[in-house]
């Protein structure tokens, strides 16, 4: 019933096949290594047209393989660039239909390293000349204060004192204590 079918299905294998093959476009590949010749992963491969300028970017996988395809037959500079290594380019020519394959070996390059160091200081006051802190909830509730006063906390801030005034609460009312004697 349907002896025909097998025919046209081979047929239509065999012209997809051809248009698949029947390309304009060319295809650049290859691998990235480093000079000891393992794969360089995650390497940057760009790909600039002389005619056209246009940039084609890929980069390569964990085995340091790259392809590059769809592109227009012409010259090209191929720019491979990776942290590390020192930046490689190359000029090829790629013609109809073809499929070429650039093989590039890094050489080490310059490694630049930046450190950002950064202070925040404290807080200085130009208008006056006091000085103040903020005890932290955690001072608060772990350090093993007696009797759990204010003025212990107090002097836990650098530059504070407690004077014998602040001990008999007639001095300043600052020092006072709660339950001691003030003017």
């Amino acid at each position: 019933m349907f002896k025909w079918l097998a025919p046209l299905s081979l047929f239509l294998t065999l012209i997809t096949m051809a248009s698949q093959a029947q390309s304009n476009y060319a295809t650049l590949r290859g691998e990235v290594t480093d000079p000891q010749h393992l794969p360089v992963p995650g390497a940057k491969v760009r790909v600039t047209s002389d005619l056209t300028g246009a940039v084609r970017d890929v980069t390569t996988d964990n085995a340091g393989l790259y392809v590059a395809g769809g592109l227009q037959p012409g010259g090209y500079q191929v720019e491979i660039d990776k942290n590390g290594f020192a930046t490689t380019k190359q000029s090829l020519q790629l013609e109809v239909g073809q499929k070429a394959t650039l093989d590039i070996s890094l050489s080490l390059g310059p490694v630049t390293l930046a450190v950002n160091v950064g202070v925040n200081g404290e807080l200085l006051r130009t208008a006056d000349a006091t000085v103040g802190a903020v005890v932290d909830r955690d001072s608060v509730q772990q350090l093993p204060l007696n009797g759990r006063q204010l003025i212990d906390l107090v002097a836990t801030v650098p530059g504070a004192h407690v004077s014998m005034g602040a001990q008999q609460g007639n001095v300043n009312p600052l020092y006072w204590r709660p339950g001691q004697f003030s003017p």
